[in-house]
């Protein structure tokens, strides 16, 4: 049977025997106040994009309140998502050291004070600057919620728990640039980033008043950055989980190449009006995130957890091979109707691919969970940075290259699924339950 927390002496997953650990104080409280718990992580892992997604609209705003040209305002950006990234690697060990409210605390108090600052900054390179350390704090986030679900929960359980995060953090990419546009009509650029900071100050205060510690002293690690690096080198070598990092990291990446080419995809190439694009993008998002409840609602505990990735990579690939003969002529003139069904498709299928990674990453390493989920998050966002300026390598004319980034990223993700993790060696004892890897 699967558990929250197993039993001393028993098998966890993957055939690894561990002690059973004393619960952090709150630990049990936290978990029977499951809404609130799920709530404020839902905001820790919703801050990032809401972080990127919000400034959309102002950039043009930008560019000329800094008199900066529009390839430095984009850098903005860019820095932004570099902090995020390679903020994982940095905060994943020290919560694993220190425990996790702390280092998620410091976090969030310079996300609020890098966010203050930008909404100040007189130049372009300082606003840069400070949206990169925004990046670095807004990490804690993401990392240390991954981190306590792994410190709360075990297979089925966190399974679904991964998919009731992806209902709230799939939402705020969808309402982050109508946030963004309404604050514009009210104030400057400037605006979005003091509603940044209200919201940091909030979400800070929440998680300092309502969640407890959940990794106790016995279970954290001793020593410095030696110590963090031999044991994400550790965590690499177990092919197992760099089998679901990359997979992840890969099916992220046809994410990512969707978000950056669907643009110009629907309006230049397909003639939709900007509010056209807006419902497509908002309707993919819904059924990213309905899939991903129709996982952790009906799928998790009766299907087991690989097998559900199989098929949401299985989706994946057929969709996007689809897209590729579309987008290349092969059926002849295509509409608007038929690759916007296709692009659908393999969004929502998304909805199984990531929540289902993350879970079996996260059950390989319940004594390195923060630097597990450093190495999932930053090998996602990296992966998905390389592949994003892939998909204008032939000019914004033609949606071939998108396709062809997203078959590529879906025949990686199903290679790496097959060929490393070996789902077919794995005896469950139950949906989501593992025996000894190979």
């Amino acid at each position: 049977m699967e558990r929250s927390m197993p039993e001393s002496g028993q098998k966890t997953t993957q055939g690894h025997i561990t002690e059973r650990a004393p619960e952090a104080i709150g630990t049990t409280a936290a978990r029977r106040t499951g809404l609130l718990v799920t709530l404020v992580l839902g905001g820790l892992t919703a801050l990032p994009p809401l972080s990127m997604d919000m400034y959309l609209p102002a950039l043009p705003e930008v560019t000329g309140a800094l008199n900066a040209p529009a390839a430095t305002v984009q850098l903005t950006l860019t820095a932004c998502l570099a902090g995020m990234a390679f903020g994982q690697l940095v905060v994943g060990p020290m919560s694993d050291k220190w425990g996790r409210r702390r280092p998620l605390l410091i976090g969030m108090i310079v996300y609020v004070l890098a966010t203050a600052v930008c909404a100040l900054a007189p130049t372009a390179e300082m606003l840069i600057g400070f949206r990169l350390l925004q990046g670095l704090a807004g990490a804690a986030g993401i990392v240390i919620a991954r981190a306590v679900v792994r410190d709360l929960y075990d297979g089925v359980e966190m399974a679904r728990f991964f998919s009731t995060l992806m209902l709230i953090s799939g939402v705020a990419p969808i309402i982050a640039p109508l946030i963004g546009g309404q604050i514009l009509r009210i104030t400057d650029w400037r605006g979005v980033f003091y509603v940044l900071t209200v919201i940091g100050i909030l979400l800070t205060l929440v998680v300092w008043r309502f969640l407890a510690e959940t990794l106790p002293p016995e279970r954290r690690h001793e020593g410095g950055v030696g110590q963090a690096l031999r044991t994400m080198k550790g965590l690499l070598a177990d092919r197992v989980f760099a089998g679901y990092m990359l997979t992840g990291g890969l099916a992220f990446a046809a994410l990512f190449a969707y978000i950056s080419a669907s643009p110009f995809v629907v309006q230049e190439i397909y003639g939709a009006s900007p509010q056209t694009f807006s419902l497509l993008f908002g309707l993919n998002s819904i059924g990213l995130v309905a899939v991903g409840q129709i996982n952790g609602k009906l799928l998790v505990g009766r299907v087991s957890l690989d097998k559900a990735l199989g098929w949401g990579l299985g989706t994946i690939l057929v969709s996007s091979l689809a897209l590729l003969l579309m987008t290349s002529g092969v059926f002849g003139e295509v509409g608007l109707v038929p690759v916007a069904a296709g692009l659908f498709v393999l969004m929502s299928a998304m909805g199984l691919a990531m929540p289902n990674t993350n879970a079996q990453a996260l059950m390989r390493t319940p004594h390195a969970a923060g630097s597990a989920s450093a190495l999932l998050g930053t090998t996602s966002f990296l992966v998905g940075a390389v592949a994003s300026p892939l998909v204008g390598i032939a000019g914004e004319h033609t949606a071939v290259p998108m396709a062809v980034v997203q078959l590529t990223c879906a025949v990686l993700a199903l290679t790496c699924f097959l060929g490393l993790c070996r789902p077919w060696q794995t005896a469950r004892t139950s949906a989501g339950a593992t025996g000894p890897a190979a």
